[in-house]
């Protein structure tokens, strides 16, 4: 069962290739910082414009450096079925622990074919899957009766929830029980999904301050609710600011900001505004991140 704080990585970028040094760097970081979990080639590590050589290669990069410290969950996610089982099984031979396949955007498909994408992937590889369902960039939602089905299968492990709706944790856990892992993909409601059931959270924030969202998590899960909610109060300005613009171009000015990674994004993601950039230097300059 995972819990805790997990980082939803960028993918540092110099001259327009990944900056495969300031990436290994910046993952030994995360585990140093006390991150329970890794996450790369997610959206915030910009998958979308990753080609498959560099995604693979990232994947690999991350599992290279985690050396079984923590968990590493890799994007393996696809609108191509076939496109998301060559990712999964290749994470699967790198070594990931597990695997996230966020629900196929564009296509979309429905619950007949969430529920076939998802088994087809199961039946490919022999790791955990987690189910990353984010409605508002992939415009499918899948269903309690679907995310039902799916638990049966073996593989099936959890979810991503980006729904930010605060009561399916709750529904979630009465139907589907304590062992399947639900972990928010929502910053800003962290604390509220642990207390609907959830176990942890896939952060963005947690690229620039890892420390302060695993100790968060860590206060939580000790019974110290008052430290818990005394980081989320903290966090709440960063966790705004790092959504100002479509993600990763605050996360990833920050980053630049604390001299963690280049700030460069693969189009159509640009550069975000200067208004955005004042932002986030006040959110991450309140928070302590930068002089």
């Amino acid at each position: 069962m995972y819990q805790g704080s997990f980082v939803a990585l960028i993918t540092p970028f110099q001259n327009g290739i990944v900056d495969e040094k300031a990436f290994q760097s910046f993952v030994d970081w995360q585990v140093k910082q006390g991150t329970d979990g890794l996450v790369p080639c997610g959206t915030t590590g910009e998958s979308p414009t990753l080609t498959h050589g560099e995604h693979m290669r990232v994947t690999e990069l991350c599992i290279e450096v985690a050396a079984g410290r923590v968990p590493v969950m890799a994007g393996a996610g696809s609108n191509s079925t076939a496109e998301a089982i060559e990712l999964a099984q290749h994470a699967e031979r790198a070594g990931a622990d597990s695997v996230l396949v966020v629900t196929p955007y564009y296509n979309k498909p429905t619950q007949a074919g969430l529920y076939a994408h998802y088994k087809a992937i199961n039946d490919a590889v022999g790791i955990p899957i987690f189910i990353y369902n984010i409605p508002g960039r992939s415009v499918v939602d899948m269903t309690l009766d679907t995310f039902k089905r799916l638990a049966e299968l073996p593989n099936i492990a959890g979810v991503k929830d980006a729904t930010a709706d605060l009561s399916r944790p709750l529904v979630y856990r009465k139907a589907l029980g304590p062992d399947f892992c639900q972990m928010s993909g929502e910053d800003a409601t962290a604390i509220p999904y642990l207390a609907g059931g959830g176990h942890g959270c896939i952060s963005v924030t947690a690229n620039i301050a890892p420390a302060l969202c695993a100790e968060q998590h860590a206060a939580w899960n000790s019974g110290n609710v008052a430290r818990a909610m005394e980081i989320q109060q903290m966090l709440i300005p960063v966790h705004q600011a790092m959504f100002c613009e479509s993600s990763p171009g605050p996360v990833k000015h920050a980053a630049q900001l604390m001299g963690l990674s280049s700030a460069e994004m693969r189009l159509p993601m640009v550069e975000i505004a200067d208004s955005s950039k004042i932002a986030v230097e006040s959110a991450i300059r309140t928070l302590g991140l930068i002089d």
